[in-house]
């Protein structure tokens, strides 16, 4: 079978954009989620704030920022992947994985290009809200050239280990089959102690200890500490090597999934 030259093997990452731009009213709810969502959380901070001045080391603009910020991350961390019916828990649930391994592309190629072009996408959404609240004043710019290049690399490193964190939670599909529940669960999960729901330094310390032995951090709460100054930059050294590190882990993980997972697919007819 003859392989797909570099030019259309790359048209994959296009998909789910023209999917989404080619649905309207899909990009208008988005839209009106988003921005009910930041005045939302935006309000419920500088209520939280309005009676203290820091509260676990965090000011309310800093706070704000966070929160905010956090909200604009889920238009890469939750894009309507479903609407496309090509998640590996759709083609599980109908049988039709097979497709992946017939056709020229290997699965872990098709399913990263895929990926790419989400949170590329993903990317816009997030960088025009960054500069609608940044101009109007709703969050607050970082404190230096270094802190911004800082953020910005720990923030790529961070979207590394959410990639392969939601490959792994895909991937577990091959061996549970219907397991959507349980998916929702854990996404649930990997968002709580991400960081996504409120900043990590406002829970116990015996939970945060324990999120410092899981990956989930790295992904969101370390950029997003970062860039609001709760972690200075003296400290920003160990916490890339820190995401680093499981960038490198869950990509050797996944790598391995993907081989065992080919060893259970089973096409039958002709």
């Amino acid at each position: 079978m003859a392989l797909p030259s570099a030019p259309r093997a790359w048209r994959v990452t296009r998909v789910t954009p023209l999917g989404e731009l080619h649905t309207p009213p899909r990009i208008t709810a988005a839209l009106l989620r988003l921005a009910v969502q930041v005045v939302l959380v935006a309000s419920l901070w500088h209520g939280l704030y309005e009676q203290t001045g820091t509260t676990a080391g965090l000011t309310r603009d800093q706070a704000v920022t966070y929160a905010v910020l956090a909200v604009l991350a889920t238009r890469i961390r939750e894009l309507d992947q479903y609407a496309g019916r090509d998640t590996v828990l759709q083609h599980m649930h109908f049988g039709t994985i097979v497709y992946w391994y017939l056709r020229p592309l290997s699965p872990g190629r098709y399913y990263a290009r895929r990926a790419l072009g989400e949170q590329l996408y993903g990317l816009v959404w997030v960088l025009a809200g960054y500069l609608v609240c940044l101009a109007a004043g709703v969050i607050e710019p970082t404190k230096s050239p270094a802190a911004t290049g800082v953020f910005m690399l720990s923030a790529l490193l961070g979207q590394g280990v959410l990639y392969y964190i939601m490959l792994t939670l895909d991937q577990l599909c091959f061996w549970t089959l219907r397991n959507g529940a349980a998916m929702m669960i854990l996404i649930f999960a990997q968002n709580l102690l991400a960081g996504v729901y409120a900043p990590l330094w406002f829970f116990p310390d015996w939970f945060v200890t324990m999120s410092g032995f899981l990956p989930f951090q790295a992904t969101l709460s370390v950029p997003l500490s970062l860039y609001v100054g709760r972690i200075p930059l003296s400290d920003a050294g160990p916490q890339l090597a820190v995401q680093a590190a499981w960038v490198v882990a869950l990509a050797l993980l996944t790598r391995l999934l993907w081989r065992r997972a080919a060893l259970r697919v089973i096409s039958q007819g002709g």
